[in-house]
């Protein structure tokens, strides 16, 4: 466990975000320090990076650690955090591949020991859990709209398996919202790419731009025609923030992404032109990608109606902006710091 940058003693708001060094951690970290708020940002580091996060900062206190370890370490006795962002989870496809136990347990008892924490503080802070939009599965209702039922393949089908633990996530927190009066926010995220996004557990984004920068073949899994919608990171972290400073929207599920739909195809194709690469598009088999059997979803699309009521929601950054900004991010190598 390595603990840096001690949090001083003040009046500013006090918030905790976990996986706070990770892709979209990192960028609400940034929002909170732009805001004044003293930050303590737990990570084991196991997809994050600490050069996410600002150098040594006045307000920011960084602690190495897994989450239910330091959790266990912490007295609720005179603890205050006035917001709590839940942002520790394992993602990305391939991870939940290649580590079905390790990602189901880090997913479902992170998310319980931190509910547990929080509900059991004499103040109790507004909790942010993020969900996924694979919470709805395969269904075919298009868009998908948070009341929707959900419809998974076999349990065995190992990719199912991280849709329903973050469903566990959801009913968990939902559950401590009734039981204990705690301000849960649950968000479904629909793909959110930027900055600081690795390619490495199957993003199909920061691949296709590596690729491109280095003029090599953007692999296509599939046919290519699955329909997906990005939204930038940098709408994605303000629009979690503004959810959670809205006491209405506690005790309730948001869809939060982007409305504009994409095909996987048009996405390659998009990126080779943004980017003025030399590369070609080649399309890989599921089996090939992912192994036998793999189930994907055709069309996953967000209804935003429930999230531009509670915040006024709306995307500023368009899919070409977000590719430059993952380019310049990479470097010419194509290669995420």
């Amino acid at each position: 466990m390595r603990d840096d940058a001690a949090n001083p003693t003040g009046t500013a708001r006090r918030v905790l975000v976990t996986g706070g060094a990770g892709f979209i951690g990192s960028h609400i970290v940034e929002l909170l320090l732009a805001r004044g708020d003293d930050v303590v940002v737990v990570d084991n580091l196991s997809t994050g990076v600490r050069a996410n996060l600002p150098e040594p900062h006045g307000r920011l206190r960084f602690v190495q650690a897994d989450l239910r370890e330091w959790l266990l370490d912490q007295s609720t006795e005179g603890a205050q955090f006035h917001e709590i962002y839940h942002m520790a989870a394992a993602v990305g496809v391939e991870l939940i591949i290649e580590d079905p136990i390790g990602s189901i347990e880090t997913n479902t008892e992170q998310t319980s020991a931190l509910l547990r924490y929080a509900s059991a503080m004499p103040s109790r802070p507004a909790v942010l859990v993020a969900s996924s939009s694979e919470v709805y599965g395969k269904s075919d209702r298009v868009p998908f709209r948070e009341d929707d039922d959900v419809v998974y393949g076999p349990t065995t089908a190992t990719r199912w398996s991280y849709a329903c633990s973050k469903a566990l996530d959801e009913y968990l927190a939902l559950a401590h919202h009734r039981a204990h009066g705690l301000g849960v926010v649950v968000v479904r995220l629909f793909n959110t790419v930027g900055a600081r996004q690795v390619g490495r557990y199957g993003m199909v984004l920061p691949r296709f731009v590596a690729a491109a920068l280095a003029n090599e073949p953007l692999r296509v899994f599939g046919d290519g025609e699955q329909v997906r919608c990005f939204c930038d990171v940098r709408d994605v972290s303000r629009g979690l923030v503004d959810l959670l400073g809205s006491p209405s929207a506690r005790g309730s599920i948001f869809n939060v992404g982007s409305e504009s739909a994409i095909s996987i195809h048009d996405l390659a194709r998009t990126v080779v032109e943004v980017l003025g690469s030399r590369s070609t598009i080649v399309r890989v088999p599921y089996d090939e990608a992912y192994g036998p059997g793999f189930e994907d979803l055709q069309r996953r699309v967000p209804d935003l109606t429930r999230l531009r009521a509670a915040i006024a929601f709306e995307p500023e950054h368009d899919l070409a902006d977000t590719i430059r900004a993952v380019a310049e991010a990479m470097g010419p190598a194509g290669v995420s710091p």
